[in-house]
């Protein structure tokens, strides 16, 4: 007889069957309990089985598909390593010493050995019990007699997982465990992503940075000619006043570039797990902002979702909670535990030798024992209910983070296209900036015009120069956030798990 249905109807029927067979003559009690636990244990396992949502996803993307991006099978491995195409050996240094030290990541580590322990300790449910125990006894009476005693024995027990609470307490704690493995991959994705944020941002500053100081040496000695003619009656105090101004408008622009500096470095030193300031030398020296590649193979929707690990974890969460469910329902059936004592009797130390091989001397007990919680007043269903809840709450969950996902990544192809076309329109405005400066200087120096055109020019230069750097910095930065929405940033999909070491090794 194989009992394999998974309804409460056919679960109890199983059941049924099964008892039925202790009626039938046994050839002796250890042939009968063996023969009766292969049969309970082929009965049915509770509750629903878990089967994958179905997911609506579009065929291709919603988003233009502009300036070099293109829907085609993206290469697991350069996904696993995306930030290789910037080619900034700096970038990729400071993304290997975060993988390595971030404490973040180390406590996501810790959390997967966690659940792997949790996964054995449940795992080991299945297997049977066995107990030492021994006792020691000394009397004495009124009549000057005494006697002592001594025993030792061995207790086995093992209950039959006869409706499934141990598999799906195992299935859950599998699921448990694989969830914590994406957690792990999860925070791996957000930690290289933000180092290389935050590099772009340092970079940026830097860039800013030095268009300052470069115009303000212009304006130096723009402020310093004005000081001279002024001086020899050949300009008037409102033009000496005007390159004044211009000169403080853009020496104030510098501590908010240097704060924003050392905040870029403060960050990027905790996210590698080192004290603020710790790398200061190391990225002072200015470097260009990191350029983006000039084609991108972003994959499609479907490929896009299976890899971000916030919904593997996601889906691997919703598998837990669907066992548990058949965990709950295991509680409205029978238990049968299996029980066993091997042991001593009691006697005096003395005469433990003359009596080791004597059949009285050694005492067997063997047992079956069954339990069926018969009125709890409905708190086993209503668990169930409870359960079954949280498992709804989980798919939920689930389709909602598919949603999130291709709400993130369609945004970031957006920003990705429209960012490079408002550069492209700042670098046409800085050539034009900058001839413009150049004709107002020399015309004001020729005395064709007032020396009012000549700081708007420059502050204009000075604006689009700082735009233009600030837009390269953010073409950067969404070419970075598009390849964490595509899941970017751990290695390429194994068929089974890996585990933390692994991860850090192969990123």
């Amino acid at each position: 007889m194989h009992c394999s249905e998974n309804d409460d109807v056919h679960s109890r029927a199983c059941f049924g069957n099964c008892s039925n067979s202790m009626k039938k003559p046994p050839l002796s009690s250890a042939l009968c309990c063996g023969l009766l636990l292969q049969l309970l244990t082929a009965c049915t396992v509770v509750g629903p089985n878990y089967q994958q949502p179905a997911l609506h996803l579009n065929e291709q993307w919603n988003s233009p598909l502009l300036k070099g991006l293109q829907a085609e099978q993206a290469d697991p491995q350069q996904l696993a390593s995306w930030w290789e195409v910037l080619e900034d050996e700096q970038l990729s240094s400071l993304i290997e010493r975060a993988v390595a030290g971030n404490l973040d990541l180390q406590t996501a580590t810790e959390r997967v050995e966690q659940a792997r322990l949790q996964r054995e300790i449940q795992t080991t449910s299945r297997q049977p019990s066995l107990d030492a125990s021994s006792n020691a006894s000394w009397k004495r009476d009124g009549n000057d007699s005494s006697g002592e005693s001594y025993g030792t024995g061995l207790d086995a027990g093992w209950e039959a997982d006869l409706f499934g609470s141990v598999r799906r307490s195992i299935e859950a704690a599998e699921a448990d465990f694989q969830a914590s493995q994406e957690d792990l991959r999860d925070v791996l994705v957000s930690l290289v992503a933000e180092v290389a944020l935050n590099y772009v941002d340092l970079r940026s500053s830097q860039v800013q940075l030095t268009n300052v100081r470069k115009s303000l040496v212009m304006q130096r000695e723009t402020r310093q000619l004005i000081q001279w003619q002024y001086e020899a009656g050949l300009d008037d105090e409102l033009a000496l006043h005007q390159a004044q101004y211009n000169l403080e408008s853009s020496e104030a622009q510098i501590p908010a570039l240097e704060t924003s500096l050392a905040s870029s470095m403060n960050r990027l030193a905790i996210l590698l797990g080192k004290a603020p300031g710790s790398l200061q030398a190391a990225l002072t020296r200015m470097r260009p902002i990191p350029q983006i590649p000039a084609t991108l193979v972003i994959g499609l929707p479907a490929e896009a979702i299976r890899r971000r690990p916030d919904i593997r974890k996601a889906e691997s969460e919703l598998i837990a909670q669907t066992a548990r469910i058949g965990v709950a329902t295991a509680e409205l059936y029978p238990k049968l535990r299996l029980s066993g004592v091997i042991g001593i009797n009691g006697v005096s130390v003395a005469r433990f030798a003359e009596n080791l091989f004597s059949p009285a001397f050694w005492a067997e007990q063997a047992g079956l024992s069954a339990s069926w919680h018969l009125f709890d007043a409905g708190a086993i269903r209503k668990n169930i209910q409870v359960q079954t809840s949280q498992q709804k709450q989980a798919l939920i969950k689930y389709e909602a983070a598919i949603l999130a996902a291709q709400e993130e990544i369609e945004n970031a192809l957006t920003a990705y296209v429209n960012e490079q076309a408002r550069r492209d329109s700042l670098l046409r405005a800085v050539k034009e900036a900058q001839q413009a400066t150049a004709l107002a200087e020399q015309k004001y120096k020729a005395g064709l015009i007032d020396f009012t055109t000549v700081p708007a020019t420059q502050r204009t230069l000075l604006s689009f120069e700082n735009q233009l750097a600030g837009s390269e910095g953010t073409m950067a930065a969404n070419l970075i956030r598009l390849y964490k929405a595509l899941g970017g940033g751990w290695p390429c999909c194994p068929e089974e798990p890996a585990d933390a070491t692994t991860l850090k090794e192969k990123s």
